[in-house]
């Protein structure tokens, strides 16, 4: 799904205008990068929730070649799903199967 199908569907669902709903969406999505550049998380309760964590530094294998690569620490963007949103996808009965 393509972000302006998205944005139709909430427009629909929530009785908006494309273009406010794009600049809700648009906020909220600003919203949740500010608030975990900061090393915050966001929960949406029975959705789940968004948080910051960090990798070690590493040495890896490039498997074409076996020559080992240094990988170096980072922070990651980590999603746990919350439970209501995890049981409705488990029992949708219209979701495509690939």
């Amino acid at each position: 799904m393509t972000k302006a199908e998205f944005v139709s569907l909430v427009a629909a669902k929530a009785s908006l205008t494309k273009k406010d709903a794009e600049a809700a969406l648009d906020g909220v999505l600003e919203t949740i990068s500010e608030v975990l550049t900061k090393g915050d998380s966001v929960t949406f309760v029975g959705f789940g929730t968004f948080s910051v964590t960090e990798r070690a530094a590493r040495t890896a294998k490039v498997p074409s070649t076996g020559k080992e690569v240094k990988v170096p620490a980072k922070k990651v963007v980590k999603f746990k799903v919350g439970k209501n949103f995890k049981d409705a996808v488990a029992e949708c009965k219209t979701c495509k199967k690939k």
